[in-house]
């Protein structure tokens, strides 16, 4: 099956909380997440600069700490915005909805959605949204020891309880971002490219990342 881009968010079944991040791509798979100053973006594989001509949107920041306690993950510019109104204060269903209503969905040939996942260091909290180009969805969810809830631009294009996998667990960050793509259900989710992540520790979130 291809979703596209996903996001996830869950609980380790030692109890840690991640946020995760996967590309796929069958239109534009010569990418690759890279680790710079804290953050995780999405760019072109050496080689490939030529794709952000073609398509403006397929380079962005995809993960990044807010407020020290909030990782976010999503699938394109809306990351920013979204952490720094985090970081001013907002509360995070608010600051997701706004950061998606302002930037809309990705005007492109497929209309495609922008999506988010926001987690909590240590409360067992997550926020999965999306906005599509005939909804804007958030929704808020308790995280459960071995459960990821997941949304992603096709198909899954809805925060629900259905979207779930039941058997997560990550010894690492890396093993997190890894988990994203070939563990679980992640497993069966077509043409993966590369995947990042949050994992919640003692000193704060570890940031992983996974190049296919």
């Amino acid at each position: 099956m291809y979703l596209g881009r996903i996001v996830a968010v869950g609980m380790t079944k030692s109890g840690r909380n991640a946020a995760l991040y996967r590309v796929s791509s069958r239109s534009f798979p010569n990418r690759m997440a890279v680790e710079n100053n804290g953050r995780i973006a999405v760019v072109p594989r050496p080689g490939a600069e030529g794709d952000l001509a073609k398509n403006p949107y397929i380079s962005y920041n995809c993960l990044r700490i807010a407020g020290k306690v909030w990782a976010v993950a999503t699938n394109g510019s809306q990351t920013d915005p979204i952490a720094e109104k985090i970081d001013s204060g907002m509360n995070v269903r608010d600051a997701i909805s706004l950061g998606l209503l302002a930037l809309d969905y990705e005007h492109d040939s497929l209309d495609t959605p922008r999506i988010v996942a926001v987690t909590h260091l240590s409360e067992p909290i997550g926020f999965l949204g999306i906005v599509r180009k005939d909804a804007l969805l958030v929704r808020e969810f308790q995280l459960k020891p071995g459960v990821l809830q997941y949304l992603s631009t096709y198909e899954c294009d809805r925060p629900c309880d259905e979207q779930r996998d039941t058997n997560f667990d990550a010894a690492c960050c890396d093993c997190a971002a890894q988990y994203a793509i070939d563990g679980g259900v992640f497993a069966g989710f077509d043409h993966p490219v590369t995947s990042a992540s949050a994992l919640a520790s003692d000193g704060g979130f570890s940031l992983g990342l996974k190049i296919v």
